[in-house]
């Protein structure tokens, strides 16, 4: 292996969860205690992340409680391979080609960890965990304590033996985590966020990197979406209920809630989720030039200029009776272009493409305007995987599908064409 290397934590990192907490959920189900039991292996789970409990107490205490076996395990790894956490889902791209370079490390064991991060094409050999200790039943009764893994500052032990050349940087969510960078054996430290986080080691972070994406966009590696969406900001206006506010959350938009839509907002704001009877000023929305979409909890007819939001490439989604379809909406237009029940633009439902990247652009709907579009594609000599236009008296929306790789210049050309309203990269 050359070049830099990705030291990536397992639990609450790679995957949503604390694989030993949830090993404690299926082994000991029908244990009378198991809720008092639960809460003993979680505080000892959280004791450790945050510093505060040595790693080799945490572990054992949580070991001895677990009363689990093989059968156990193996119902363990077909839960975790559903909570790998969706951001290093969506970019197993990025794995494909960076393989040789990223490091599992982790005080989890490999029993579960191996099977999980395999289809990642991380290499067998790249994954550093413990291993369990069996009695003649197939009961864990411990685990090898000769493994570095297993004792306080493991994986700083590790990496010192590894002795890695090169930049390597490191991403996970607990105290042993950024030990390698207080212990000066990783370039940058990187606190992943997505599942939890834990405010004392986020304070002690390079970066908070709230998904994989945003750690892929900010290093220039290839990433499955061309923008993080927790650089995304949706402005929660109103009276808006939580389960709409906590779709969009999940998904990974960056949320805060305003009274109003007010001229500091207009700036920043690429979403605005408003609750019925707000309104919004035409002269701030015209300066709302980040703005990609407004979800609206009624009709928005009579509060929000329509006109101004189609001349500005703005959709508008509203007259939905569930809050929550009023997000799906939303997510549906930024994650894939879908403008389907759109109140302004034309209606556009589309499929997911894989191996691609979809451009979206959006003009002013005058003669001319596709020959146009499609000769860039030519000059940059790129051939098209799919193409689709929906037209209104206003404007066009052209959503293309290339595959293969581009030129940045691709992305000048098509932004500098006469008659653009907006021009982004999809993914």
């Amino acid at each position: 292996m050359s070049g830099n290397y990705y030291v990536i934590d397992f639990d609450s990192t790679f995957t949503q969860v604390e694989a030993l907490d949830e090993l404690a959920r299926i082994s000991l189900k029908d244990h009378p205690e198991r809720e008092n039991i639960y809460r003993k292996i979680e505080d000892l789970t959280n004791q450790a992340m945050e510093g505060k409990l040595s790693f080799r107490e945490s572990l054992s205490g949580r070991v001895k409680l677990l009363e689990a076996n093989k059968e156990h395990l193996s119902q363990l790894v077909k839960h975790l391979k559903k909570q790998v956490s969706a951001s290093f889902s969506r970019n197993k791209g990025f794995f494909r080609h960076h393989g040789d370079n990223v490091l599992i490390v982790s005080g989890g064991f490999k029993e579960f960890i191996t099977p999980v991060v395999l289809p990642y094409h991380i290499r067998k050999e790249n994954i550093y965990a413990n291993t369990f200790v069996y009695n003649d039943e197939g009961k864990i009764v411990g685990y090898d304590s000769s493994n570095p893994l297993s004792e306080e500052g493991g994986k700083v032990k590790l990496l010192r033996q590894l002795n890695l050349p090169g930049d390597i940087y490191g991403i996970g969510d607990g105290h042993s985590d950024f030990q390698l960078k207080e212990f000066g054996l990783i370039k940058k430290f990187y606190a992943f966020t997505e599942n939890i986080e834990r405010k004392s080691v986020a304070e002690k972070a390079d970066h908070i990197t709230p998904s994989f994406d945003e750690f892929l966009y900010v290093n220039n590696l290839p990433c499955a979406i061309s923008y993080p969406k927790n650089r995304i900001l949706c402005l929660v206006i109103g009276d808006v209920p939580g389960e709409a506010v906590k779709y969009l959350k999940k998904d990974g938009f960056s949320i805060k809630h305003a009274d109003s839509f007010e001229e500091k907002y207009a700036a920043e704001a690429g979403i605005v989720l408003m609750g019925n009877g707000g309104e919004i000023d035409p002269t701030l929305l015209r300066q709302a030039s980040k703005l990609k979409t407004i979800g609206y909890l009624g009709n928005s007819k009579k509060h929000v200029d329509h006109s101004i939001c189609t001349e500005m490439g703005i959709v508008v989604f509203d007259n939905i009776k569930k809050a929550e379809s009023v997000a799906k909406h939303i997510a549906r237009f930024i994650n894939n272009g879908d403008t389907f029940k759109s109140a302004n633009f034309p209606n556009l439902q589309l499929p997911e493409v894989a191996n691609a990247h979809r451009l979206i652009h959006i003009h002013r709907n005058v003669p001319g305007e596709m020959a146009r579009i499609n000769q860039v594609f030519a000059d940059n000599q790129v051939n098209l995987a799919a193409q689709y236009l929906m037209t209104n008296s206003q404007i066009g929306y052209v959503i293309t599908d290339i595959s293969g790789d581009y030129d940045k210049q691709l992305l000048k050309d098509l932004k500098k064409i006469e008659n653009t309203i907006k021009f982004r990269v999809l993914y």
